[in-house]
């Protein structure tokens, strides 16, 4: 019994010895030489969600290695670039900045910049407020980022009609938010949309012309739609039986409690 305890205990000190010798020879290989970087190139990132607005620290930011053949346009390299200025002014970002996306001279701010929604538009575009209330911006969904069509209703009792005036508007700004990455929804007094010239000159009239509401589209709804102008009196019609829904006259009779009609041809 003890010859073989004996045994065992040096078979097993055999495998020992041989596996750190065999892990030994691995490690040698794998960090023999310095590590290749000529094909990747540091590109700096945002550690976290940066919101519109927000000054640009060494702790909102990360550095990651990126293939040299496809580094994006415009991004840093050092954090020097991107930290405070001579004077201590830091660089600001001019729009929401998801996490590990790369920083680019077109997303952040020179140093010191103020930093408003106007870096936000689109060429050729502008900012427009609507008046809204919780009925008329979807019950406070609306956040910007969002679609948006625009619906006019104007007019009284049997003249009450609507119109779609505007359709896939964009959203840039809730009250005093514009942050895309700000979900929260909440009941909003106005809501800022981007336009173009015309489109601005449309919905200053239809500010006055009546009440807008706003309709929110679908993230893969983008397609505009030919909508006609709808009536009150089309909604009634259609709840009429089909007999009287070609509007013909109709001579109604009542004698004490019987009411008969007679549609006049």
């Amino acid at each position: 019994m003890r010859i073989a305890a004996l045994l065992t205990a040096v078979a097993g000190l055999a495998v020992a010895g041989g596996s750190v010798y065999l892990t030994r020879d691995l490690l040698e290989v794998r960090t023999e030489g310095p590590l290749d970087n000529s094909s990747t190139r540091a590109v700096i990132v945002a550690s976290r969600d940066i919101q519109f607005g927000e000054p640009i620290d060494a702790q909102l930011l990360a550095t990651i290695a990126w293939p040299v053949d496809h580094v994006p346009a415009g991004v840093f390299h050092a954090y020097d670039d991107l930290l405070e200025g001579p004077k201590g002014e830091p660089r600001r970002a001019r729009r929401a900045i998801s996490q590990g996306d790369p920083l680019r001279a077109t997303t952040v701010s020179e140093f010191g910049e103020k930093v408003t929604i106007v870096q936000t538009l689109s060429p050729n575009t502008r900012a427009m407020a609507i008046n809204v209330d919780a009925a008329t911006s979807v019950g406070g969904f609306v956040t910007p980022g969002d679609r948006v069509d625009v619906v006019l209703t104007q007019g009284r009792n049997e003249s009450l009609r609507a119109v779609t005036i505007l359709q896939n508007i964009r959203v840039i700004g809730v009250d005093q938010d514009a942050d895309e990455l700000d979900d929260t929804p909440g009941v909003a007094r106005t809501v800022t949309v981007e336009v173009t010239a015309d489109q601005g000159q449309r919905l200053a009239l239809a500010q006055r012309a009546g009440a807008l509401s706003l309709s929110l589209r679908s993230l893969d709804d983008d397609a505009a739609q030919e909508l006609d102008t709808v009536q009150l009196n089309d909604l009634l019609f259609d709840s009429m039986p089909v007999e009287v829904k070609d509007r013909r006259p109709v001579v109604r009779i009542r004698r004490a409690t019987d009411l008969s009609e007679t549609i006049v041809n």
